[in-house]
């Protein structure tokens, strides 16, 4: 999903026709080596320390996939694009990932369960967050996480959930949550930015 607030009207996108160009935002395709870096940074803080199962969902092209998977982990990615699907394979091509069209709100995984659960700029725009959030949850194993990257993008009309709502969503499902501010480090972005952009992780038992 984007962070892009030309494309922040993100429910009604075609994403398959956006897939050939989706890595062209730094955030998208970490192609900068700063911006990859700054990412890997993050997300070596944010999931399991320990190498692990990791569902990546709304994975895009794979960028976030492919970090996680160069820290050692076990990553299943899922995006309701084919064509996102298709690149994020190509992407993580001879790495321990698995790639399945399918949506992010009730990703096709069955029984099995992870230690992380990875989402990011997907969250705001499912039609029951909080119903989403609940089923997330029932996918991690004892210990297990949610890590959330979501933000409020565009001045005149903008989209998003901020950071208080997310909190409170995630308040019945009883983890320990912590909110990271993102929008002070434009190494993430490839520029400065204005808008609200954080992360939120919870852990479990």
């Amino acid at each position: 999903m984007s962070g892009n607030s030309d494309e922040a009207t993100a429910p009604g996108a075609d994403w398959d026709a956006l897939a050939a160009s989706f890595d062209d935002e730094p955030d998208h395709g970490l192609r900068d080596a700063d911006v990859r870096r700054a990412w890997a940074a993050r997300l070596a803080s944010w999931l399991p320390r320990r190498p692990g199962d990791v569902l990546d969902l709304g994975c895009g092209t794979g960028s976030l996939s492919l970090l996680a998977a160069e820290q050692g982990h076990r990553v299943t990615g899922v995006d309701l694009s084919p064509a996102m699907v298709e690149l994020a394979r190509a992407k993580l091509a001879g790495r321990d990932a698995v790639f399945l069209a399918g949506d992010a709100a009730a990703p096709p995984v069955g029984e099995q369960r992870f230690d992380a659960v990875l989402v990011r700029h997907v969250l705001w725009t499912l039609p029951d967050p909080g119903r989403a959030l609940r089923h997330w949850r029932q996918l991690l194993r004892p210990h297990g996480r949610l890590v959330l990257v979501e933000g409020v993008w565009g001045s005149v009309a903008p989209v998003g959930i901020p950071a208080d709502r997310l909190t409170a969503l995630l308040d019945p499902l009883a983890g320990q949550v912590r909110v990271e501010r993102l929008s002070d480090d434009p190494s993430l972005w490839g520029r400065e930015v204005t808008d609200e952009r954080y992360a939120v992780v919870a852990t479990y038992g």
